[in-house]
């Protein structure tokens, strides 16, 4: 998939972190396979999935075929792939390893962290064979990695490369919606979204997402245990249930204070209120004068949130724990700096709808499935 600010949200806190360097090491001591047999043991467990989506607002281009992959989850036909391959799609079909094709349902999809969860008849005869699943949490930098997919719909592709980096946080991402995720140099292209990234004992450590079109060898995955943790929410709800706060924007520290040279205070500075949120109910302010100095962008003249529930918004790593451990019903309790004086705002956290920043800019027109509980389900 290629990053475009019309998949994540809009701007808020960039925490990139350095790039580090490291020679390549086996994942752990034990694994020793090397790649063509890693690739005859997880490959029957790789599909390509081909979906349709039809855009009733176009007289011309108005249908697209898309090419993806995915990975077998559980032995009764769970498919995990991205949600930009599966969500809004008309038609959905999934070709397995020997080549027979079958229709897929999806069940659930979460178009932010960029998940998706499929399902496949089981299959006449015995079960499926789902791949090996890791731990991304002891992933390191140096790392061998594989990855197994579709690129251009070639079918059963691998590469191979290293882990560049963990815990990257791409740019515009906002503070309560980051998602860190598995930087490598495999090479990874459209097709390959959805697909496993496997370390050399053949569990999947990550599932392949992005890739920045203007760079070489930059790829990124969604790290598995992310996704292991999402997946019952996605066959139960159907979607992810977040809160929706109703607001991003960036932090204001002393460096930018002095250089800006106005009366602003430390915290996080309200950029964008989002149209009809419980923050704009609050009646909290965004900002209306552009300021640009290089690639930094800013919203002057919004509110500047100083404290999140009594804790203040002057530290990223104490507060980033806050904004995303907050659930639909919770109370937030915010003070707020506005033109010299401070003032308390309180509101109740309802559930963050589906907003049109949260799915691919090819996907905007084409009208989108509500992220409800599942029809089957009461």
């Amino acid at each position: 998939m290629t990053i475009s600010t019309a998949r994540l949200p809009s701007l808020c806190l960039t925490l990139l972190l350095i790039a580090l360097g490291g020679c390549a090491h086996a994942a752990r001591p034990g694994c020793t396979a090397d790649i063509p047999t890693l690739f005859d043991r997880v490959s029957p467990a790789v599909v390509m999935i081909s979906a349709q989506s039809i855009n009733p607002y176009r007289l011309q281009g108005r249908v697209m075929h898309i090419i993806g992959s995915g990975f077998i989850y559980d032995s009764n036909g769970l498919i995990i792939t991205n949600s930009h391959v599966a969500f809004g799609r008309q038609t959905l079909s999934v070709t397995l390893d020997d080549g027979n094709v079958v229709p897929a349902r999806l069940l659930g999809a979460d178009p932010i962290y960029d998940v998706a969860v499929l399902q496949i008849p089981k299959p006449d005869r015995g079960k499926f064979a789902p791949v090996a699943l890791g731990d991304s949490e002891h992933v390191r930098v140096g790392e061998s990695v594989i990855a197994i997919g579709n690129p251009l719909g070639l079918d059963q592709t691998v590469t191979r490369g290293i882990v560049s980096g963990v815990n990257r946080i791409l740019p515009d991402t906002p503070l309560s919606l980051s998602e860190p995720l598995i930087q490598t140099d495999t090479p990874i292209n459209p097709g390959n979204s959805g697909g496993p990234l496997l370390n050399m004992c053949g569990e999947v450590i990550g599932m392949n997402t992005a890739n920045v079109p203007d760079a070489q060898s930059i790829g990124f995955a969604i790290p598995i245990n992310l996704v292991k943790s999402m997946v019952p929410y996605l066959i139960r709800d159907g979607r992810l249930i977040r809160p929706w706060i109703g607001f991003h924007g960036t932090m204001i520290g002393a460096d930018l204070r002095k250089f800006l040279k106005l009366p602003l205070t430390d915290g996080l500075l309200i950029e964008v209120i989002e149209p009809g949120s419980p923050a704009e109910v609050a009646g909290l302010r965004g900002g209306e004068i552009e300021f640009t100095l290089g690639t930094m962008s800013l919203l002057l003249g919004g509110d500047i949130v100083t404290s999140f529930n009594g804790v203040p918004a002057t530290d990223v790593e104490k507060i980033a724990p806050i904004m995303r451990g907050l659930k639909v019903g919770d109370t937030l309790r915010m003070s707020v700096f506005r033109e010299g004086k401070n003032r308390e705002v309180v509101y109740t956290l309802p559930e963050r709808p589906l907003l049109p920043g949260d799915i691919p800019e090819e996907q905007a027109g084409v009208q989108q499935p509500s992220l409800s509980p599942r029809p089957d389900k009461p």
